[in-house]
């Protein structure tokens, strides 16, 4: 791992992925500052922390996400406390959803507004602290459901998805046009990896991944500063591939 990136912000911190990326930093030394609306388990994970690396800062901040004055408001509260955000991992999700067609639009919203609007709103309040200091690093938390439509009540969620994958390639896109050498932007597409989220589905998943070897891998992505990668690339890249390019039955399937 560099330490270039010293001051890293996660949203959605408070269990599995993001608490997970949270102990691999702060195990390098670096300062963290946690975000989520469950502010007991963010407490505790602070506590946790700080006593295995006491020579690190960790802030929390208790966040609704899909409060999108809130997001800025934290942003910009956690920079002028460390100084200054080096990295902002926007991981914050739902995975609710049902079927199209079934009565449930509620839940379907509810996915599409905190999976995306939430999370261009993070975006937007990072890259305006990146712009301002020439360097940041923003990653964007997509799935492997980004890679195609998806039946049945992760179809919303994979929608939202796949629109996070192109927001983030958007933003590269800027940074070609005009290059702030010392910004970059990395989209993950982690597959199914054993975490709170994926508890109720973990049952029927053939290629569930754990935890640590999952957030091994998207630290490993993070650090490396990629434009995208599927995590962890085994099984998941060729799975990826075969979910891109095969016949929807057999997504089905496979899925």
């Amino acid at each position: 791992m560099t330490s270039r990136r010293t001051n890293v912000l996660i949203s959605g911190a408070s269990s599995g992925l993001g608490a997970g990326m949270a102990r691999l930093f702060a195990a390098d030394g670096r300062n963290l500052v946690l975000t989520a609306r469950r502010t007991d388990r963010l407490e505790t994970l602070r506590s946790e922390l700080e006593r295995a690396h006491p020579g690190i800062s960790v802030l929390t901040y208790a966040l609704d996400v899909n409060d999108s004055d809130q997001v800025f408001a934290v942003f910009e509260q956690a920079a002028a406390q460390l100084g200054h955000l080096d990295r902002v991992v926007v991981n914050a999700g739902l995975g609710k959803g049902a079927r199209i067609g079934s009565g449930r639009f509620d839940a379907n919203r509810q996915t599409a507004m905190t999976n995306f609007v939430a999370a261009l709103a993070q975006c937007e309040a990072a890259m305006q602290h990146f712009y301002a200091r020439r360097s940041g690093h923003l990653v964007v938390i997509s799935s492997i459901t980004a890679k195609r439509g998806m039946p049945g009540a992760i179809t919303t969620y994979a929608a939202t998805k796949a629109a996070v994958a192109s927001l983030a390639e958007g933003i590269r896109a800027d940074l070609v046009r005009k290059p702030y050498p010392d910004i970059a932007v990395t989209t993950l597409m982690p597959g199914y990896i054993e975490s709170e989220m994926n508890e109720a589905v973990a049952h029927q998943v053939r290629f569930m991944v754990d935890t640590d070897s999952g957030c091994r891998a998207m630290v490993d992505a993070i650090e490396a500063e990629v434009a995208q990668a599927v995590v962890p690339a085994w099984p998941w890249r060729p799975l990826g591939f075969a979910i891109r390019h095969a016949p929807l039955s057999v997504v089905h399937r496979l899925m």
